[in-house]
């Protein structure tokens, strides 16, 4: 059942005792539709909040930085799904995960809602060029023909993106080996790589050139145009330069690198993906040497994206274009770098589904903004579409942040829901100010395990108090909470 998000705000404001603003809850005003209003739409694959505006004080991030003090950071930002497909299909419908019954790698968004009218599509219907560059859906070229002017465009071997000769030599000897033929691109190799080479052998500063040649092919035109950086996505692998950011020697592992107290077994999972590539044990931990390395690539292949999109933003400048277009960047979901024992993503964890978005409009907003308030990846449809004056298709379950860019601090939603499964079990994730309250739902409608994390005293989720009897009144209020926001 897809969520009726004014009744779930009356419901819940309701719930929590808070007294429901009519400001909060009214339909946000709209501008007269804007021909002359661009958009730039900066998907960036597995960027979890480890950045300078978002407290990092460590990562090497001046561009996203700059853009933050352009614009406005949500700091409480949630996906929907942690992991790419499913997050990438509600950012795009503005639907949830139940809606558009995305819930893996494998099935793309129009074969779900063949009929949704699409982010893309929306603008392109109201005269915009729609361009898509790099990897916004995970499905490029089945997810959402229709909503780009021109076929989407990705890079050649832009997956996964190795450099150096040397490893895609290795790869391709054991790929012949193997005895199978084709398919080179998904034969995975080292997790990292630190090639002394330029950018330009990469694929996301081929992107962003792809990017800064549309702005200029699309001059005088209003334009949508989505740029989706690849990294940092597993393998880590950015010039050398990126990595010589960083001294080894001050790079901390995970505080936390063991499952919760209390943890059911269904909250965890076996990081797949990351075992799929050389020298990963199969089985176990890592040693803190391999993780250190992990980290430090991570870290390496933030700062490659981010210098990427500095040449974005410059672009933009010299061209004029910061006075007419507003810019969105955000990171399809989190990714665990040790904490509770994880890496990669496929969780509820905090770690997993929090993650940067950022906004700035040339008219709206406050510079250096910044708010706590509770946000949610399918607010990103609406708050757009207010933005450049576009009427709100009726079947979208976010709401516009557009009021929080002007008044920061503002009262706003009580809890973001977030959502991953493992097998029939559903585990439904809800974000309040003060808690994250998990339960994995069988299809029989009963929850199968519960997990209360206290954020105000326990903000690294290390401890699950849904069956302490004291939190037994906070388990059940959530609890209820949960299923109306999930539509259960």
């Amino acid at each position: 059942m897809a969520l009726d998000r004014r009744r779930f705000l009356e419901s819940s404001f309701r719930a929590l005792g808070v007294g429901a603003m009519a400001s909060v809850l009214a339909p946000s005003a709209r501008a007269q539709p804007r021909s002359d209003r661009n958009v730039l739409f900066i998907a960036v694959d597995d960027l979890r909040p480890q950045l300078g505006c978002y407290g990092h004080a460590m990562m090497h991030t001046p561009n996203i930085d700059h853009l933050a003090a352009m614009g406005t950071t949500f700091m409480r930002a949630y996906c929907q799904q942690a992991v790419c497909a499913p997050s990438r299909a509600s950012v795009m419908s503005g639907a949830r995960p139940d809606t558009t019954r995305v819930y893996d790698l494998d099935t793309p968004l129009r074969e779900s809602m063949p009929d949704v009218l699409t982010l893309p599509q929306h603008f392109r219907h109201n005269g915009y060029t729609s361009i898509s560059l790099g990897k916004i859906y995970h499905h490029r070229t089945k997810d959402d023909p229709d909503g780009w002017s021109q076929p989407a465009w990705m890079p050649e071997a832009a997956f996964p993106g190795y450099a150096s000769e040397e490893i895609n030599a290795e790869r391709r000897r054991r790929w012949d080996e193997s005895g199978r033929e084709g398919g080179l691109w998904n034969t995975r190799g080292p997790a990292t790589e630190a090639a002394d080479l330029p950018d330009e052998v990469y694929p996301d500063a081929k992107i962003a050139t792809a990017a800064i040649e549309s702005m200029d092919a699309l001059a005088g035109d209003p334009f949508f145009l989505a740029v989706g950086f690849m990294k940092p996505h597993l393998p880590f692998a950015a010039p050398k330069r990126y990595w010589d950011l960083y001294d080894p020697a001050d790079i901390d592992l995970a505080d936390n690198p063991f499952a919760p107290e209390g943890c059911p077994p269904i909250a965890l999972h076996n990081w797949g993906e990351l075992r799929q590539y050389w020298g990963i044990p199969q089985e176990g931990d890592l040693t803190d040497e391999q993780a250190r390395e992990l980290i430090h690539g991570y870290y390496a292949c933030t700062s490659l994206v981010d210098a990427q999109v500095g040449r974005l933003l410059d672009a933009m400048e010299e061209r004029g274009l910061l006075e007419n277009t507003s810019i969105m960047l955000w990171g399809d979901h989190g990714w665990q770098l040790g904490e509770h024992g994880l890496w990669c993503k496929h969780s509820n964890f905090e770690t997993s589904v929090h993650a940067p978005m950022l906004c700035y409009d040339p008219e709206r907003g406050i510079a250096g903004g910044r708010t706590e308030a509770l946000t949610e990846f399918v607010d990103m449809y609406p708050s757009l579409c207010e933005l450049a004056g576009l009427d709100l298709p009726s079947h979208l379950e976010g709401d516009s942040f557009v009021p929080l860019m002007e008044d920061p601090a503002r009262e706003w939603k009580p809890a973001a829901l977030s959502q991953y499964p493992r097998g029939r079990t559903m585990g439904y994730s809800l974000r309040t100010d003060r808690y994250r309250y998990t339960e994995w739902i069988r299809a029989d409608g009963e929850a199968a395990a519960r997990e209360l994390y206290d954020h105000d005293s326990d903000p690294a989720e290390n401890t699950n108090l849904a069956d302490a009897p004291t939190h037994a009144e906070t388990v059940s209020e959530l609890s209820a909470l949960l299923r109306e926001a999930a539509g259960l």
